[in-house]
């Protein structure tokens, strides 16, 4: 039986600890950089949706989830189909804030110029379908800074119009806006080629000399759709419209003269009303925000077409 070296054997028992410890060394490195990595990762997640939320790209709501409470859903900007205020938005909103078993009251916080008069028309439309649904949950339009053509559509549909002492309220009235660029193109010697199928179909084209027909047919357009919203205000304030000579002109009045007008109730912000109206101090949002998809879609697409359509396509009325 041959014998062992121990000097040979010493030096294999070092070389295998030796690698054990090795091996050890790179497992831990290995797990290191993993959890390295996750960690890395988890922070990452948490400063996007950090950033996300603070400007408003997660989309959603606030949800109520107990208790009685004023529910409150903002109109801001401008009406149109592909701008935040659209009736798609603001008709979920109302639908889900009136659906609510907690509600008392809803408040819907207008702040608008105005804007498309079929979006405004269908807001209008919607709040009435929804105070007959729902007969025992009050609407009130809390007036701020401006509420005029499509925004006091919207507004008259409430059971009650608040606003400030200064807030801006009425434009009653549509118009239909452009440019007219023939005599800039007669001194640039520039020659409009106008080609169309129907006698009308270059209708108020901006290239083109005014044609005095087709300005009476949009004089008769708007005078209908005018004749619409003066049909609106009227049953929404009912009674309670003063009807001076000028009321559907077209102009704008402070607050204080609203309520003398008859245009609007009384002055109040959402919290009053919320606190001493519905007497459900507890407001919860029920606006729908965009997520960061429509958002962005909207911002680098939309506006663009949005821009190329008015530059090129026919007018629209506003009010």
């Amino acid at each position: 039986m041959a014998e062992t070296d121990p000097v040979a054997a010493a030096g294999n028992w070092e070389r295998t600890i030796i690698e054990k410890l090795a091996r050890a060394a790179l497992d831990e490195q290995r797990r290191a950089r993993h959890w390295g990595i996750f960690f890395k990762t988890l922070t990452f997640i948490y400063l996007f949706i950090l950033m996300f939320a603070a400007f408003g790209w997660l989309g959603g709501r606030e949800v109520a989830m107990t208790g009685n409470h004023s529910a409150l859903v903002e109109l801001n900007g401008v009406i149109a189909a592909d701008a935040y205020a659209n009736a798609d938005a603001i008709n979920q909103g109302l639908q889900d804030a009136f659906a609510d078993k907690s509600t008392k009251g809803v408040i819907l916080r207008i702040n608008s110029p105005g804007g498309s008069p079929v979006q405004a028309g269908t807001i209008n439309t919607e709040i009435g379908r929804l105070r007959e649904k729902y007969p025992d949950i009050p609407i009130y339009a809390v007036i701020e800074d401006i509420c005029a053509s499509g925004g006091y559509y919207v507004a008259v549909a409430a059971d009650q119009i608040y606003v400030d002492k200064a807030s801006i309220v009425g434009s009653i009235g549509v118009l239909m806006d452009g440019f007219g660029f023939t005599g800039t193109m007669e001194k640039l010697g520039v020659e409009r080629r106008l080609l169309t199928a129907g006698e009308n179909k270059g209708f108020l084209d901006p290239f083109s000399p005014l044609d005095p027909a087709q300005r009476e047919y949009a004089r008769r357009m708007l005078g209908e759709i005018h004749q619409q919203f003066v049909e609106v205000v009227r049953k929404g304030r009912g009674k309670r419209l003063k009807e001076a000579p000028d009321i559907f002109s077209g102009l704008v009045w402070t607050g204080q003269k609203s309520i003398d007008l008859g245009l609007t109730d009384a002055f109040g912000s959402v919290d009053f009303v919320a606190r001493e109206i519905i007497k459900a101090e507890k407001i919860v949002d029920f606006t729908p925000h965009e997520n960061l998809a429509e958002r962005f879609a909207k911002r680098f697409g939309a506006s663009l077409g949005e821009a190329l359509v008015r530059a090129a396509g026919p007018l629209s009325p506003v009010r």
